[in-house]
Order: C-alpha cells, then structure tokens, then sequence
C-alpha cells in the first residue's frame, strides 16, 4: 500500500472549507438580508412589530424586514402607523421617491 500525503492534505483542507459559508453567513451583520429598512422619525420601545404583512424588528430609529407580498407604499403606509413618521423608506437597497415617501406619511 502507498501512502498519498498530498491527498490527505487535501481531504483537511476540504473539510476546513466546509464550515467557511457558515462562518461567513454569521459573520454579517444583523438584518444583512432584510429586503425593507426603514428610518423611524421617534424611536420605539417595542423591538418587533407586525406591519404591512411582514415582520420587523427594530433598534432605536432603524427597522429592517423580509420581504413582503404587498406594494412597498402600503407596506411603508402600515408601519407608519404602528410606529410613526417615516424618515427614509428603503426597499431592496433602494430608497423610496420623495414624493412616495410623502404619500407614506401622509
């Protein structure tokens, strides 16, 4: 029987890779994949609330969801009625219109 070091190395190494996406999945930072972010005028005591058919958590002035089924504007529409005035409204990295983010808050 021949030894094959290089192959052994080989299967370490392979198995070290295994965990990298997980270590990197735990490494980004909370709410990496929220779909919506959203700037709160005041900030909130509650850290999750239910607005627009999505579930969001919030710290301070900043709240981040999943995506939803709804149009962004209503989705914008029904958390600032549960959490107030709208600053920014971001939907997949992208902000709102000033004019849509007025229509939110009207």
């Amino acid at each position: 029987m021949t030894r094959r070091p290089h192959l052994f190395a080989l299967s370490v190494l392979a198995l070290a890779g295994a965990g990298a996406p997980q270590a990197a999945l735990m490494a980004q930072p909370q709410g990496a994949g929220a779909f919506y972010v959203a700037e709160i005028a005041t900030p909130m005591e509650a850290t999750r609330i239910a607005a627009g058919g999505v579930a969001w958590t919030c710290e301070g002035t900043s709240c981040m969801a999943p995506r939803g089924t709804a149009r962004p504007l209503r989705i914008c529409r029904e958390l600032k009625r549960k959490a107030g005035a709208i600053a920014q409204f971001t939907v997949d990295g992208e902000p709102l219109a000033d004019e849509q983010l007025a229509r939110c808050n009207s």
